[in-house]
């Protein structure tokens, strides 16, 4: 039971980090029809201003400096560079965004180097939130589910209670209208990416501390948080939460059973062969199986529900 519920807790914070990640991702995708394969370059961006910044200003205001600045930076983009690769159609803006991350990466490696930096939680967050069962939950772990929470509820008061949130909504649906109706589509296609960009650097400071702060940490989600778009639904914000959620506690689990292939069967009561139980992949543990189970969900949800949990577009 202890180990469940602290499995549970586990799994839930990792996935709403998940959730934070491709919130951003899933808003610029509903917007402007881009998947930003440099998503994940600005979330590891994120991490490092965030690191660099709190050795001069502390860890809080960096927490509000770093994804102003990663987002700031995600404007500028799309205002040089895939405004102008717009009218060439989606495929130029995938392969603009594909290059971009390689850059991200190589002046990542440039500035702070190809070693992990030392960026460790800050000291008023570094303890237990609370013990069950005599085992603590870490404070941190309930910051970063606290933040996703917040950012979760932010998102839907600008969507649905302010006018910014209105009109980009219907530029959803009907471009031309809120052209005709004279809002600034590009002005709002530019803040879409550049607070998307500033969804991802805020999952970078929060996740660089949790895990680690090095180049190789944007190739590590950056293949998780298209599976999390694909199987909650290209485009719905909704489906990017569940998916979040089901593939962070999913992962969690299945890195805490030890058990093999083997045993499974001989838990159904299907005892094979003395030549079969010998193969290598009966052996596989779940554990080891761990990193592999979202892209078999993704396989999966591909095949029998190509649109995801609640999306509306074909992924």
């Amino acid at each position: 039971m202890e180990l469940t519920l602290i499995t549970l807790l586990n799994g839930l914070s990792y996935g709403l980090l998940l959730f934070l990640l491709s919130s951003g991702l899933t808003l610029i995708f509903s917007m402007m029809g881009v998947l930003n394969f440099a998503h994940a370059g600005f979330y590891m961006c994120g991490a490092y201003f965030s690191w660099a910044l709190g050795r001069y200003t502390g860890f809080w205001p960096a927490l509000l400096l770093a994804p102003l600045l990663v987002g700031v930076l995600g404007a500028l983009v799309e205002r040089y560079g895939l405004r102008h690769v717009h009218r060439h159609g989606h495929l130029t803006e995938l392969l603009f965004t594909f290059g971009l991350s390689f850059v991200m990466v190589e002046l990542v490696q440039l500035v702070w180097g190809r070693a992990a930096v030392a960026n460790p939680v800050p000291p008023a967050l570094d303890g237990a939130l609370f013990t069950l069962y005599g085992t603590a939950f870490p404070l941190y772990r309930g910051f970063m589910m606290l933040v996703a929470l917040l950012t979760l509820c932010a998102i839907y008061l600008v969507f649905k209670k302010t006018r910014m949130g209105l009109v980009i909504q219907a530029a959803l649906t009907h471009p031309k209208m809120v052209e005709a109706l004279g809002h600034d589509l590009p002005r709002a296609r530019m803040l879409v990416f550049g607070g998307g960009c500033a969804l991802a650097g805020l999952a970078g400071v929060i996740g660089g501390k949790a895990f680690v702060t090095e180049p190789g940490m944007a190739a590590t989600v950056g293949s998780i948080v298209f599976v999390v778009i694909v199987v909650g639904g290209m485009g719905s914000l909704g489906g990017a939460l569940l998916a979040s959620l089901l593939i962070g506690v999913l992962q969690t689990f299945a890195v805490t059973l030890d058990y093999s292939l083997l045993d499974l069967l001989l838990v159904l009561g299907i005892a094979p062969g003395a030549q079969m139980a010998e193969q290598s992949l009966l052996k596989i543990s779940i554990a080891q199986m761990a990193p592999m189970l979202p892209y078999l969900l993704l396989v999966g949800m591909l095949v029998l529900r190509p649109r995801g949990l609640l999306g509306e577009r074909e992924a």
